[in-house]
């Protein structure tokens, strides 16, 4: 039975639809979302909800679901979409990254990252969490999409071989101006290869102090893996003739080096994770890591195949993001956008025995565990964050999960935080 609040307060909506699909509990086939403000109140049967004191709204042949979370994108290379043809060494490719960046004005950063942002409201996503390579652009880029935005502040420090104090407290001083509301910050030091160890080691504490989400991308190449276990190939030698110390190589894998740098933390999320040292999956599981896979990146990079049931096995929690258009394969004459969906549905090509549940789940309860948001977000459910988006469907709840994996374009409808970002009928 639905929980109905005691003093409910004012601005309540409810909203039936075909298709109720909670995600933290079965599909309810003629359904209803009570929402009471900003937050859900009720979720269950029309029929129990139906006397409820509210505004109705029925969208009909509709899955109302939670809205998605992306755990990981970068919102401001948008715009760089096929830009960058894949290269056969990651190092080429972060070679011809930095190139384009150093081309880059502020404006272009901007109008990359409010595209980006559109992309995701119009394709479900209803929080993203940010790497800002870029800072300065917050927060007038929050005030301009009703996203839930966890902006993370990228910090590296080896090539200029900034004191990693400083490099923090440049990052600290940015998340301490912004204003406090829906969008909220958090710290990026990029990956072990780019940040010395003092700095993952401060971030991580001051993370962990201040209950901030913490991002580091963690050995997504073979080349980065290599350098760790072996201390040789090319990003070993690329990285040495530009000075960085490579006494930190040569002693276990990407995972072990964040372990020693006590960077493993309940709120990290450790994007990528495409190379596992043997018991690497096991020391995320023990440190409560979460762990960030974006399927679309993986292809394009044409990584082995993702450790998702080594992961899954040892009890992490993965979950999905988008990484950015810069790493997405762009098919002739087609456009390609931040998309969710796409995820879930490359997910699901490439790992065809995972449920269509539970790659649901990556997509919502799952992200929203890793951004310290788990019973917020990603998912309907009274005391949850009023997040909620609808897509067409007139078939049974058998069928509902199935529907939301192969769907492809644009929502019907979304809601943040109670308000419509994409009111019914608008499309």
């Amino acid at each position: 039975m639905p929980i109905l609040p005691q003093a409910p307060p004012a601005g309540r909506l409810l909203i039936r639809s075909r298709i109720v699909l909670p995600v933290s509990q079965p599909p309810i086939e003629d359904g209803a979302v009570l929402i009471a403000g900003s937050h859900f109140a009720a979720v269950g049967p029309w029929k129990d909800l139906a006397t409820s004191d509210a505004d109705t709204l029925d969208l009909g042949d509709s899955i109302v679901m939670p809205g998605l979370v992306n755990a990981h994108c970068h919102l401001d290379y948008t715009r760089m979409a096929g830009l960058l043809p894949p290269q056969k060494l990651f190092t080429d490719w972060i070679k011809l990254m930095l190139a384009a960046k150093a081309e880059w004005a502020y404006s272009d950063f901007a109008e990359s990252w409010l595209t980006g942002a559109k992309m995701l409201l119009r394709t479900g996503t209803t929080t993203v969490a940010d790497i800002e390579a870029v800072p300065e652009l917050l927060p007038e880029v929050w005030t301009a999409t009703p996203l839930r935005v966890i902006s993370l502040i990228e910090m590296t420090g080896v090539r200029c071989r900034r004191n990693p104090h400083l490099v923090l407290e440049e990052a600290l001083r940015c998340i301490e101006a912004l204003p406090n509301g829906r969008c909220r910050a958090g710290l990026s030091p990029h990956a072990p290869y780019s940040t010395m160890p003092e700095l993952v080691r401060l971030s991580a504490r001051t993370a962990r102090e201040r209950q901030w989400p913490l991002a580091i991308h963690v050995s997504e190449s073979d080349l980065e893996f290599e350098m760790f276990t072996r201390a040789r190939g090319e990003m070993f030698h690329w990285l040495r003739r530009n000075e960085r110390d490579m006494s930190d190589c040569g002693l276990g894998s990407p995972v072990r080096h964040l372990e020693r740098c006590d960077g493993l933390t309940e709120n990290l999320l450790a994007v990528h994770v495409n190379y596992l040292a043997r018991g690497d999956a096991q020391i995320l599981a023990k440190h409560h890591v979460s762990v960030v896979h974006c399927p679309r990146s993986h292809a394009y990079f044409r990584h082995r195949a993702f450790p998702y049931e080594r992961l899954a096995r040892a009890g992490v929690n993965v979950c999905l993001g988008s990484d950015s258009l810069a790493t997405v394969l762009r098919p002739r004459r087609e456009d390609i956008r931040l998309n969710m969906f796409d995820e879930m549905r490359a997910f699901a090509k490439a790992h065809p025995r995972v449920a269509a549940s539970r790659i649901l789940n990556m997509a919502t309860r799952h992200g929203a565990r890793a951004l310290g948001l788990a019973g917020k977000i990603g998912e309907l459910s009274p005391g949850a964050h009023a997040d909620l988006i609808a897509i067409p469907f007139r078939d049974g709840k058998s069928e509902a999960v199935r529907a939301v994996i192969e769907h492809e374009g644009d929502v019907s409808a979304s809601m943040i935080d109670g308000e419509w970002a994409i009111a019914p009928g608008t499309r």
